[in-house]
């Protein structure tokens, strides 16, 4: 699969699923950037939802967020907001104690 896509004069190519996902993820940040510098300068918080829906946080990432977002056992939800970049993180307290491990 090839997808060639033109924005302003620039050329980008896609190829493959993996150019896909790529592609999407470049997206996504940039859909998130956009989004907190179209806020006044002092109401940027650099975390949110895109659309509503998908959690992106780019401060700087504290060990008390790291350990949240990947080791949660306070909570049963599988997947949790990630402590920095888009998307979520595997929450996996949750995964250990649905095997029995915990």
């Amino acid at each position: 699969m090839n997808i060639e896509l033109e924005f302003g004069g620039v050329e980008i190519e896609v190829k493959g699923w993996r150019g896909l996902y790529t592609a999407a993820g470049v997206a996504l940040v940039v859909a998130a950037v956009v989004q907190e510098l179209s806020r006044p300068p002092g109401q940027r918080t650099w975390h949110g939802r895109i659309a509503g829906y998908i959690p992106y946080d780019f401060r700087p990432p504290t060990l008390d967020r790291l350990i949240g977002s990947f080791w949660n056992p306070g909570s049963d939800r599988l997947f949790n907001d990630r402590c920095w970049g888009i998307g979520w993180g595997v929450n996996l307290a949750a995964v250990a104690r649905r095997l029995g491990l915990q």
